[in-house]
């Protein structure tokens, strides 16, 4: 599982340029049932996205798909963890 932070590196008004791309394909990943859960940081400098992939370079490849990655809109830190403990809602996510 993997913990995705995005910052952005250009004004707001850059974001919401690409905003409904990026919804788009973030609408496809969840399609995909690579993500499980994203959503703004607040303040809005950026979001975070939880992920379920293979492997790290499976995640590589997912977020190179991303608009505001491809239009270089923001900073992506990835963080890999393991799940050993949740609410019983989310307990089909423990390995």
């Amino acid at each position: 599982m993997y913990i995705i932070s995005l910052t952005y590196k250009v004004p707001i008004e850059n974001i919401d340029q690409y905003l409904d791309d990026h919804v788009n394909y973030l609408n496809d990943q969840y399609e995909q049932g690579n993500f499980l859960m994203s959503g703004k940081k607040v303040p809005r400098t950026g979001g975070v996205i939880l992920a379920n992939a293979n492997n790290r370079d499976e995640i590589s490849q997912i977020l190179a798909q991303d608009p505001f990655y491809q239009h270089q809109l923001a900073d992506y830190e990835v963080v890999e963890f393991v799940p050993s403990k949740s609410v019983k809602e989310l307990e089909y996510l423990l390995d």
